[in-house]
């Protein structure tokens, strides 16, 4: 067990998905997952672990924000061994180009936040995903004809903004979508030599003013979900 973690050594699978929502956790294990087994539901973060095409995958929520998410993909790398990990969450649309319910897959990860800036004395990082995982959740995108966008996306710190602009900056500067948690996410997986990624789904947008309802994030952006599995295949 770790910390925050009550799964024991190999209840947890190399590769996992990461919703922030952990009742999407359980909604990724019930259908998507076969014979799936519940490991931790410490805090109420639900994860399981079953099967996908044959090989054995887990799915796990961590929480709305970089420190939430910080806090479990540290244990889950470094007491569980996980070497593949897939961010599947909800952004904002920042330009006319991107639907509301299209897929976004960062290939990159700007932030707000003053982790990066903490750990690395000052300096800027550039967050960035295994291309590995991009490569492969393109391609499984594409397969299905799905609407994805490969791009710049932020993860801000606050859902709530002094400023109600402050995004057009980001938009000016190609930044196509907004999400909490993918640049804490992508310095992790540098950090221990990893492989991440996120795939995202437009839920809302800042430039139409377009937004799905919480029921519909949680239960139907299949799409996104299976583009995930397929990113974290060994095949």
């Amino acid at each position: 067990m770790s910390i925050h973690i009550s799964a024991e050594k190999g209840q947890i699978a190399p590769s996992i998905l990461l919703p922030g929502d952990p009742l999407r956790a359980q909604f990724i294990a019930e259908n998507f997952l076969e014979n799936p087994v519940q490991f931790n539901k410490v805090r109420n973060m639900f994860g399981y672990t079953g099967t996908y095409k044959g090989e054995r995958v887990s799915v796990m929520g961590t929480g709305m924000g970089q420190a939430s998410l910080s806090i479990y993909v540290n244990e889950l790398i470094r007491d569980y061994g996980c070497t593949k990990l897939c961010r599947v969450g909800t952004c904002g649309g920042l330009t006319k180009d991107v639907k509301v319910r299209d897929l976004i897959i960062g290939m990159s990860a700007s932030t707000d936040s003053a982790i990066n800036q903490i750990r690395f004395q000052g300096m800027d990082y550039a967050p960035a995903p295994s291309f590995n995982l991009l490569l492969k959740a393109y391609n499984a995108a594409m397969a299905r004809k799905m609407p994805v966008h490969v791009g710049k996306i932020i993860s801000s710190d606050s859902f709530y903004t002094e400023d109600p602009d402050q995004w057009k900056l980001w938009a000016r500067f190609g930044v196509i979508g907004v999400e909490m948690e993918a640049a804490e996410l992508y310095t992790l997986a540098a950090k221990y030599g990893v492989e991440a990624l996120c795939v995202l789904t437009v839920s809302d947008h800042l430039v139409t003013g377009e937004a799905t309802t919480s029921a519909e994030r949680e239960l139907t952006f299949k799409s996104m979900l299976e583009v995930g599995l397929e990113a974290v295949l060994s095949k």
